[in-house]
């Protein structure tokens, strides 16, 4: 971008400030070189060290227990794997997602010309030059049980779940525009030996292992983001098991079904229908279902803020 074409709309307010600073180092003489990293620094420095998001854990008893969910601690009738297109390409008018299918195993992942995990391609996040076309099954799989019992994953339940606020924390990584959340080096999860945010608390732990640990829970975050048309903005999730992204309503991770850590990424130019400069929605939802192993990571360039946090319950009397 020409230092003479640049608008507040196409960078923002930091993004801004140091291309200004381009265009002065460009009339006084600075070099190209010096100058774009002068911008580069400053641009990183004018981001806020940590991002905080905090949505809802809702918790569930496996499907063996005492008004357990058949879901939970549910071994896929395929077989423990990455499944796909268990729910539909847009939330439904709950915003919530909606049951598809019990999901289509997936063989081998669909990468992109950098070599990372994406999605299959969908009507509204295409195929691009370099990308690299997995498989999958081609009849379902039986990772999930029924849309009925799907619909609750989600939803406060009387009787099915119990839930309450979870905070995360992004943090900066030096010298760049990446947030992470990684359960393994974050302070309040590095001695838990995974993510496990209710030990002990709501519905209690599963009784399944040992040490005894709470396996069996939903999380969802409600956010948004400023979209920057030709930036690389990127939203990648690492981890088990089910995960969905959905941006502006329609799906663009894909994670589903009962597996080990899968990583899966969108960038966010492949949403060709975003507006450069627009606010846009970003909601995640996260499924840990079964032992022995919980793995959450966030790695992001979207500077992510806090909608609305959904409604959580209380224990009963």
């Amino acid at each position: 971008m020409n230092a003479s074409t640049i608008t507040k709309g196409s960078l923002g307010a930091a993004g801004l400030t140091a291309a200004m600073l381009l265009a002065g180092l460009a009339t006084t003489g600075g070099t190209p070189q010096s100058a774009t990293a002068d911008v580069v620094a400053q641009g990183q420095s004018s981001l806020p060290a940590t991002i905080q998001l905090t949505g809802v854990v809702r918790d569930f008893k496996a499907r063996n227990a005492s008004g357990g969910h058949p879901d939970f601690q549910r071994q896929p009738t395929s077989g423990f794997a990455h499944y796909s297109y268990q729910v539909a390409d847009t939330l439904d008018a709950d915003g919530k997602p909606l049951f598809s299918s019990t999901g289509f195993k997936v063989n081998t992942q669909w990468r992109d010309a950098q070599g990372r995990n994406i999605m299959p391609p969908r009507p509204h996040v295409g195929a691009r030059p370099g990308d690299v076309n997995g498989s999958r099954a081609t009849s379902t799989g039986g990772a999930l049980t029924t849309a009925d019992n799907f619909r609750n994953w989600f939803r406060n339940t009387d009787g099915v779940n119990l839930s309450r606020p979870l905070s995360l924390t992004l943090r900066k990584q030096s010298n760049s525009s990446v947030y992470v959340f990684d359960d393994r080096n974050d302070p309040a999860f590095s001695s838990l030996g995974g993510f496990f945010p209710v030990n002990g608390e709501l519905w209690g732990n599963s009784g399944l292992t040992n040490p005894d640990k709470n396996f069996h829970f939903t999380y969802e975050l409600d956010t948004t983001f400023v979209y920057r048309h030709g930036a690389g903005q990127i939203f990648t999730f690492t981890g088990d098991d089910d995960v969905w992204v959905f941006v502006d309503g329609k799906c663009v991770i894909d994670l589903g079904g009962v597996h080990a850590a899968v990583s899966q990424t969108i960038n966010l130019d492949r949403c060709t229908w975003l507006q450069d400069g627009q606010r846009y929605s970003l909601q995640f939802f996260f499924c840990e279902r079964h032992t022995t192993q919980s793995n959450f990571r966030i790695e992001t360039t979207l500077e992510l803020v806090n909608a609305q946090l959904p409604t959580t319950t209380a224990l009963a009397d």
